[in-house]
């Protein structure tokens, strides 16, 4: 068959990934000349952990599974098993983390709660003052801003790929058999797979005017090298109270006893870390579910966010060297939980609003579409 990808983001790719590794051939078309939305801007996470009890954890455990396959196939994208600690620091957020414990898929999480010296075996580089960790086996990361070059280089590799970047997709052919570009070529194939992210207007509110998908803006920052392994990806007890996992009455004790500050508590923050394989640490992040976003980045999480780092690690942070905003699109309550798949004309399927489980699942979501498709 021909497939026709249009979006060279992590979803897109998977979609193109995972038709190709069924032995069709693909067209991929992105608007940009490389990705420049949420798929380059995140933690590079693959997070297992956190996820909501039911279909969104088995499909985080089937993409985590999937990543793994396509890390040893294509080293590039820097795939590494490393796992992560939620670092917590009173005692109200440790028997939250002890609360997850008890779920009964808490072995496919791969939860364990760790005393302070545990913890410090798995990540010496945790000096802080904290009380226990929640670990997390089966957390994974990849390199986000290297990860789509190295896949598309290895569909190259096949010679059934083509990748087609400075495309901007206008709307479907008149017979529905594929997709117009700005340039006036026509696309046609088998199936078309729409994966747009954070780009909701145009052709997607064309095709799907009430789309129950809304977009969230972050902030983030990376660091220069650390001069030692960061072995865990690392959170603070703040991740404790926006994952769905993470539900328990021990979290609304947490939320009576220690309220967030003003300042996470306004930009709706955690922390996260991640060391890159340059030694860098990729570091945030903060929410935002009011449009219009600001154009410009605030002061005041980065500040939070080096002081929480900082008090993890027992050291200053090396110095910060980028900050930026990022967008992505993310399902309502009205929607399916995990991402909005709709064949909104025949052989045309709408794939968005995974959320920030993009990185993490979207080698599953992508199977499951071509499932659905007849790929």
């Amino acid at each position: 068959m021909r497939i026709v990808v249009v979006g060279g983001g992590v979803l897109g790719t998977m979609h193109a990934w995972e038709a190709v590794a069924r032995g069709h051939e693909v067209v991929h078309l992105e608007r940009e000349a490389e990705a420049r939305g949420a798929s380059v801007r995140n933690f590079g996470l693959v997070w297992v952990g956190g996820r909501a009890v039911g279909a969104e954890l088995r499909t985080a455990v089937r993409a985590r599974e999937l990543w793994e396959r396509i890390g040893a196939d294509v080293p590039g994208v820097g795939f590494r098993p490393a796992g992560s600690l939620t670092v917590c620091r009173n005692t109200e957020e440790v028997a939250v983390a002890e609360a997850a414990l008890t779920l009964p898929d808490a072995g496919e999480r791969g939860f364990k709660v760790l005393s302070t010296t545990e913890a410090r075996t798995l990540n010496p580089a945790l000096r802080g003052t904290f009380e226990a960790a929640l670990w997390c086996a089966n957390d994974g990361a990849v390199e986000s801003r290297v990860a789509l070059p190295a896949l598309r280089a290895r569909l190259a590799a096949t010679g059934r790929y083509t990748w087609l970047p400075g495309r901007e997709v206008r709307g479907l052919t008149a017979d529905g058999t594929g997709v117009r570009d700005d340039h006036g070529t026509e696309h046609r194939g088998d199936a078309v797979f729409l994966c747009p992210g954070a780009n909701l207007a145009g052709l997607v509110r064309e095709l799907e005017p009430e789309i129950p998908v809304r977009r969230v803006r972050l902030q983030m920052m990376q660091t220069d090298p650390l001069d030692e392994p960061l072995t865990t990806a690392v959170a603070d007890g703040d991740s404790l109270r926006y994952y769905p996992a993470y539900t328990s009455p021990a979290l609304d004790t947490l939320a009576a006893a220690h309220p967030q500050g003003p300042v996470p508590a306004a930009h709706k923050m955690q922390l996260l870390m991640v060391q890159r394989l340059d030694g860098s640490l990729t570091i945030g992040d903060t929410h935002e579910y009011s449009e219009p976003f600001a154009f410009d980045v605030v002061n005041d999480p980065y500040d939070h966010l080096v002081e929480v780092a900082e008090a993890l690690l027992g050291r200053p942070l090396p110095t910060v060297r980028r900050r930026w905003a990022g967008v992505y699109a993310q399902t309502t309550p009205a929607g399916d939980p995990i991402v909005h798949r709709r064949e909104v004309a025949p052989g045309t399927w709408l794939v968005t609003g995974p959320g920030g489980r993009g990185m993490t699942c979207s080698p599953a979501i992508a199977e499951e579409t071509a499932n659905r498709a007849g790929l």
